[in-house]
């Protein structure tokens, strides 16, 4: 699933940035080309919920590393209030998802953007076999067996 809701943003990253920016998944030690986002999902965590059904809790952290040195906390910044826009709705495996606890911050010339994309996950169990023909005979108090 969260590799799915990564793709989904991914998706929508580039709908809105298109090819002026490169989307990362995996951590590069260098070659980063910039300007560029990169995406990672923190601290997933699930809870049940009630039997069978599970709350997904996926925070994403989309950090944005800028193009110009001199005016990088003005880009960080315009590039957050898009974000907010951008990723309010993704669509992951053909259902929309909301993102949810939107934040930015901008630290040391790179903006981080959170969102949580969290959704109830249903497991499948084991299907029971049903019964085919039941068959049950009443008698009330005072009432002749038959």
């Amino acid at each position: 699933m969260i590799n799915a809701i990564m793709e989904a943003i991914s998706i929508s990253l580039y709908a809105e940035f298109g090819d002026t920016c490169e989307i990362y998944r995996e951590v590069k030690k260098q070659g980063l080309k910039e300007p560029c986002f990169f995406i990672q999902c923190l601290n997933p965590t699930n809870k049940l919920f009630f039997p069978k059904r599970y709350f997904r809790q996926n925070q994403f952290c989309i950090q944005y590393f800028p193009r110009e040195e001199q005016h990088e906390n003005k880009e960080c910044y315009d590039i957050g209030e898009q974000l907010f826009s951008c990723l309010e709705y993704l669509e992951v495996d053909n259902s929309l998802v909301m993102g949810t606890k939107m934040r930015y911050e901008v630290v040391e010339g790179i903006l981080h953007f959170f969102v949580n994309y969290d959704m109830f996950v249903y497991k499948a169990g084991k299907s029971l076999p049903v019964m085919e023909e039941v068959s049950s005979k009443i008698t009330g108090k005072g009432q002749e067996k038959e």
